[in-house]
């Protein structure tokens, strides 16, 4: 009797395949240790007995890189990276995970991927099949696709019985988007780099980075810099009367709002002060609603993380994924804020009604009929960001359990009513001037209880009656400044990207930390992104050179072309060889204009020959070298005009009694001290400062 045939499922995370095989073996199954681990069991696959194995990679297998050719700064012209073929390598060669694929693939008959379900899952999806030797329409080997939204026993076993074909387009829209976003930022990455850190000491930044997402992305922070800077204010006077009316005082609103002429304020008040009787004109209400908000995607998630949990997107994303593979909230990576017409509204309150926070309202919510959610966007990836599983903060620890505990309350909130209230206008008109008071009374909180955050501010006012006269108490002529804009928050960047079409909900908070750790932008209190002198110059000299190079139009076209792509409408060699072509004229021209942006930086830092301290001997003239201590740390040499980058951990010294020399040039006196224990007694430790040769120098005790 032959053996029955083997189902090799590969999952996105380890903890997402643990999760899987649980569900499928109902415990019953064996593991191993492998690159990852292999979880066994017996089971039924399409209606025959199978023997499954279930393992997972760790994100991409592979990535897109130069060939060593191109690896090599000195010796490749940054203009020639637009023609150069790409590579793909391993992301993490220790790991052995295309090996490991392949080795568990052996004497299996179909392939299961569990990635993730967007259109970086579908892309790792063919780099399985790519190393596993499945091919999607093979005659023998069959591949097939699971689509879940959570790793709760009720999707994992709805994805087993409705598997699809892995789409070949969506992920061919990732490999154009990998080969232009790698060409076009290495190389005026490289440019940029090489021109002014060999020329400024103090920029304090390793790379001098360009990113067709990135660069835009400081745009925006940059923008509102100088909307800040150059912000001029002007003197504005306000009218505010006061009465005292059935026990309330109250402050009265100018029609007008402010002036910008102080004798005309002057004048007014003279007129409101000499009548001193208010008519009362009109009393109007109205009843009106706040809607209960619509399904929680992935940047409406890390905007409230950012403005009210004070967690940058990057963080956030990170816990948002580590609950979802723990299996307490949904697929977190979702552009999507409708809920598709079959899902379980009930039997996810259900699973809240347990928790003591929120129970007595979610019984109040079932007895009484909760609501459907208001329509929102099906961009057809998942369904909104939804809680799967109860929970507390023993279990989570506090700063997963603040971002559950907002997922919940955000999906109670979108069953639960709207908030209604009556809004009360009174209307006031003395000395030819015109004012009013708001007053507002809630009616029903709806979903306001459990969201109180966005709760109506109350205001009682006394019965007002159509043409009564009332005395004013006095009147004020307060006196301001306009102001500029405060500078921009997490939360407000995210909103412009999203509106610019600046990345995806997967890639907005890498970009968003790379223009921090890049030292461009700084966040301080309340999460406001305050713009560095090299991210201002970056930014300003783009915008002297070629504005499109910081303005987010080209990357939304580009973003549009790769949808084009996704969707089967446009070529994706063509799309990648278009795109390219752009860049490299403007690239080109970058290069040719460079000394306008070098201007800028002229005027922001100093000098390398300004910069830094004497610390060794130049091993070609003899003379000092100065340490450059800023990112990246380096060695200038004034007279011979070359700068030796060292290795950027380590701590450098002078070492009395010691030497270090190179083979080929005598560069004394310095020694790279990788940790910091005696020279005797750790001679492996040094490193010589020379690179010219690209050989490692020798310490040799000098006594």
């Amino acid at each position: 009797m032959s053996p029955p045939p083997k189902v090799l499922m590969v999952a996105e995370k380890p903890s997402i395949a643990l999760s899987i095989a649980s569900v499928l073996s109902h415990g019953q199954m064996s593991t191993r240790r492998g690159s990852t681990d292999v979880h066994e069991f017996n089971g039924t696959f399409l209606g025959f007995h199978t023997h499954y194995k279930v393992t997972s990679v760790i994100g991409h297998v592979f990535s897109v890189d130069f060939p060593p050719p191109y690896q090599d700064w000195n010796a490749t012209n940054p203009l020639d990276l637009f023609q150069a073929t790409v590579i793909k390598t391993e992301s993490n060669p220790r790991a052995h995970i295309s090996k490991h694929l392949s080795q568990e693939a052996r004497g299996c008959g179909y392939l299961v991927l569990w990635l993730d379900c967007d259109r970086e899952g579908e892309n790792i999806c063919f780099e399985v099949i790519e190393c596993t030797g499945f091919h999607v329409n093979g005659s023998k080997k069959r591949v097939y696709r699971a689509r879940f939204s959570s790793v709760t026993e009720k999707d994992i076993l709805k994805a087993m019985d409705s598997l699809v074909e892995p789409n070949r387009l969506e992920a061919l829209a990732v490999d154009a988007r990998q080969e232009i976003d790698l060409k076009v930022g290495v190389a005026f990455t490289r440019f940029q780099t090489s021109y002014f850190q060999g020329k400024y000491g103090n920029l304090d930044s390793r790379v001098i980075s360009y990113g067709p997402c990135q660069t835009p992305t400081l745009g925006f922070c940059v923008q509102r810099y100088l909307q800040i800077n150059t912000f001029k204010p002007e003197k504005f006077w306000v009218l505010r009367p006061y009465i005292i009316y059935k026990g309330y005082e109250l402050q009265l609103e100018w029609k007008r709002q402010k002036l910008f002429d102080l004798d005309v304020a002057v004048m007014f008040q003279k007129l409101v002060t000499d009548d001193g009787i208010l008519e009362v004109i009109d009393v109007s209400e109205k009843q009106e609603s706040k809607g209960r908000p619509s399904g929680l995607n992935t940047v409406n998630l890390l905007k409230v993380a950012s403005s009210a949990l004070g967690f940058g997107p990057q963080t956030a994303m990170q816990i948002a994924e580590r609950l979802y593979t723990q299996g307490f909230i949904s697929y977190p990576r979702t552009e999507s804020t409708a809920y598709p017409s079959s899902f379980d509204f009930k039997g996810t309150l259900d699973v809240l009604e347990n928790n003591p926070i929120w129970s007595d309202y979610i019984r109040k919510l079932l007895a009484e009929g909760y609501h459907k959610p208001r329509s929102g966007t099906d961009a057809g990836d998942h369904p909104p960001i939804t809680p799967m599983r109860p929970a507390t903060e023993d279990i989570l620890g506090n700063d997963a359990w603040r971002l559950y505990q907002y997922v919940c309350q955000h999906f109670i909130g979108t069953v639960s009513p709207d908030c209604k209230y009556v809004r009360t206008k009174v209307e006031f008109s003395v000395g030819g001037e015109f004012f009013h008071c708001i007053g507002q009374r809630v009616m029903i909180q709806g979903f306001t209880y459990i969201m109180p955050w966005l709760s109506i501010n109350e205001k009682n006012l006394p019965q007002f009656t159509k043409g009564e006269k009332i005395e004013v108490s006095r009147v004020e002529l307060y006196g301001g400044e306009t102001s500029p804009p405060d500078y921009l928050s997490e939360s407000e960047l995210i909103s412009l990207m999203e509106r610019n079409g600046i990345g995806t909900d997967a890639s907005i908070p890498v970009h968003i930390n790379n223009i921090c750790e890049r030292n461009y932008v700084q966040v301080q209190v309340g999460r406001k992104l305050v713009p560095t002198t090299l991210g201002v110059t970056l930014i300003r000299g783009y915008q002297c050179i070629d504005p499109d190079l910081c303005l987010p139009d080209i990357r939304s076209f580009i973003e549009h072309q790769i949808t084009l792509v996704a969707k089967g409408q446009a070529n994706h060699s063509r799309v990648v060889q278009h795109v390219l072509q752009q860049f490299k004229q403007k690239f080109s021209y970058f290069i040719q204009q460079i000394e306008n942006m070098d201007a800028l930086f002229e005027a922001q830092f100093s000098q390398l020959a300004d910069s830094g301290r004497a610390l060794s001997k130049c091993g070609k003239c003899l003379r000092y070298m100065k340490y450059i201590s800023a990112q990246p740390q380096r060695l200038f040499c004034g007279t011979c005009e070359e700068v030796y980058y060292l290795p950027q951990k380590g701590t450098i010294k002078v070492i009395p009694k010691c030497w270090t020399y190179c083979k080929i040039h005598s560069f004394i006196g310095a020694c790279i001290m990788r940790n910091l224990v005696p020279c005797i007694q750790a001679v492996h430790n040094f490193l010589c400062i020379c690179k010219i040769h690209g050989l490692e120098g020798k310490v040799v005790n000098q006594g």
